[in-house]
């Protein structure tokens, strides 16, 4: 990992913590769902020296920012055997991740790399700097931010892409 990079992340990891998430940094073995980033126990083990992408650890993130407290810390990788949540899925995690680029200023590429995303990173980020928030109705319904021109956004309420709350309740 470059040394833009690892500061990138551990600016990244300095965020996380400060919104509560737990972040550990430790070695991790070869072969994870991600390069260098695991989900365990509702928090995030991160190994700089295997981490590909620092836009990756945002993404996971979100996937423990917007599930309940309460099922949170039962999470793990194995992502698929959660039971679902309405509005805790993967569009709102990648929603909350732009969120979260957002608040820290990143270039939409550290997000959506092209590395990730099935091949579809180029159409996400073109979709959201464009202003098309997919998954930010589902952040809303969560109680987490507000959207602009709804009829039940309050007046002078902070609307997505910034965040009433980090963590879901």
């Amino acid at each position: 990992m470059s040394a833009e990079n690892e500061a990138l992340a551990l600016r990244i990891v300095g965020f996380l913590r400060e919104i509560g998430l737990n972040v550990a940094q430790c070695e991790l073995p070869d072969g994870s769902f991600l390069p260098g980033v695991r989900i365990r126990q509702g928090g995030l083990q991160v190994d700089l020296a295997k981490l590909r992408w620092p836009g990756d650890l945002l993404h996971e993130a979100g996937h423990l920012a917007v599930v309940p407290t309460a099922l949170r810390a039962t999470m793990d990788d194995a992502l698929q055997d959660m039971p679902k949540v309405p509005h805790g899925g993967e569009i709102e995690a990648t929603a909350w991740a732009w969120a979260a680029s957002r608040h820290l200023g990143l270039d939409s590429d550290v997000l959506f790399h092209d590395g990730g995303y099935h091949g579809h990173a180029a159409g996400l980020r073109m979709n959201f700097e464009l202003g098309v928030y997919l998954g930010a109705s589902g952040l809303a319904s969560a109680g987490m931010t507000h959207l602009a021109g709804h009829a039940d956004t309050p007046e002078g309420a902070v609307v997505y892409p910034q965040m009433r709350l980090w963590l879901r309740v």
